[in-house]
């Protein structure tokens, strides 16, 4: 079965809409980065800067910097390893917690009123899709 163009109306829908979520942002969002590392430790709780940089597919050199300035604004923690103490582990702050909620008011909002639009079972489809999306994305690629 082809699915190729199913995942090219999907990819087009999806890509659209991180556009227009992009543009509803308020002035001082977090960097793309931050957000996506910020909302990881939400997400998953705790982690090393390797697993923090393997779950978003990037190598853990290109996040340093990233890390560095969350931890420096405390929006992040760096603790010692338990297992290892030469490991550090980096948890989300209650700063960074606030930090993350501002940046998704703002697009939450936006999202909310749009959704107004939509029939209840227009409402519960996306709420589908939404779950489906997130099961998709933890799909590892097949070889």
């Amino acid at each position: 079965m082809d699915h190729l163009p199913s995942a090219a109306r999907i990819r087009r829908g999806i890509v659209r809409l991180n556009r227009r979520l992009r543009q509803e942002r308020g002035d001082g969002s977090l960097s793309p980065s931050r957000l996506e590392v910020l909302g990881h430790l939400h997400r998953h709780g705790p982690a090393t800067p390797g697993e923090v940089a393997a779950a978003l597919r990037q190598r853990p050199q290109s996040l340093t910097r990233v890390f560095a300035e969350l931890e420096a604004d405390g929006l992040a923690a760096r603790t010692a390893g338990t297992v290892d103490r030469r490991q550090s582990v980096l948890s989300l702050t209650e700063a960074g917690w606030r930090a993350l909620e501002r940046d998704m008011a703002d697009r939450d909002a936006w999202l909310a009123r749009a959704l107004a639009s939509l029939s209840p079972t227009e409402r519960g489809v996306l709420e589908l899709a939404a779950e489906l999306m997130e099961r998709v994305a933890d799909t590892e690629t097949l070889g």
